[in-house]
């Protein structure tokens, strides 16, 4: 009788090829890929460059798209018209020409309470107007011009420094306006001195208008003047013998303080912002 065959002799017989028999995988651990899958960390430097564009206050992003095909935009010199690409904040992007700034432009109002002084810091530790507006943007906003400590009203803040410097020139003719409240009755011959324009230590000042305040006392006035020179209109009635009570700004640039609490502060609306530009 022939001893029969075992599955070794079997497998190793010449002529049969082996069979293979797929290994189950261990629970838990799965197949290995000569193939790595992972797709790689984005870059958080890296921005898409129609992004970049729109953020630099030139367009919107889908017209941003436009000018890059069209060849508008270049990058570090070179032209770029690819959809997609993307650069970094030190990368120099120009378009047409002009180097742009890719830090979002935000315009921020404030109706500025007394006891607030208008500066970024303070070495004295006194309030700054910073502190109220600390919470309206990530970005780095500074105070447009300036009120002092005890004046109220509009203060805007932005991180756009080329509106903030043609808003605060005097040959652009910004019109501000403020509510003014004397310790006394502002006599109509002085009133008159005032529209006709009086000369102060640091040279002739003229406002653009002033009147007395309908339904309230003549010791209350409105004053409409472009100067800059700092506490030029406390010291127009000081010059007169007047001393200033209360001054509150209730115009700036074209923004009024409708809706607008004391103290509180809300962003500019896309049509502000539009008719700022117009005011330059």
């Amino acid at each position: 009788m022939r001893k029969p065959q075992s599955n070794k002799d079997k497998n190793s017989t010449p002529g049969k090829s082996r069979e293979y028999v797929k290994k189950p995988f261990s629970k838990g651990r799965p197949p290995k890929s000569s193939k790595n899958t992972s797709s790689a960390p984005s870059d958080p430097d890296l921005i898409r460059l129609n992004r970049y564009v729109a953020n630099a206050g030139v367009c919107s992003r889908r017209d941003a798209d436009t000018y890059i095909m069209a060849g508008n935009v270049t990058v570090n010199g070179k032209t770029i018209t690819e959809m997609g690409h993307k650069v970094r904040l030190t990368d120099i992007v120009k378009f047409d020409g002009r180097v742009l700034n890719p830090q979002k432009k935000e315009y921020v109002l404030l109706n500025k309470p007394k006891n607030f002084i208008t500066t970024t810091s303070d070495e004295r530790g006194r309030r700054t107007v910073m502190e109220l507006v600390s919470k309206a943007s990530k970005s780095r906003l500074v105070p447009v011009g300036r009120l002092d400590k005890n004046t109220t009203g509009l203060l805007l803040f932005t991180n756009d420094g080329d509106l903030a410097k043609k808003l605060t020139h005097p040959r652009h003719g910004i019109r501000k306006i403020y509510h003014v409240e004397l310790n006394k009755i502002l006599t109509m011959e002085d009133l008159k001195k005032i529209q006709a324009g009086i000369t102060l230590d640091d040279g002739p000042i003229k406002v653009d208008e002033i009147s007395y305040i309908n339904n309230s006392p003549k010791r209350e006035v409105g004053v409409e003047i472009h100067s800059g020179k700092n506490r030029i209109v406390r010291r127009i009635f000081e010059h007169l013998g007047y001393e200033v009570k209360k001054l509150d700004r209730v115009i700036f640039a074209g923004l009024t303080k409708k809706d607008l609490p004391r103290g509180h502060w809300r962003h500019l609306t896309k049509q502000e912002i539009i008719n700022l530009g117009m005011n330059q």
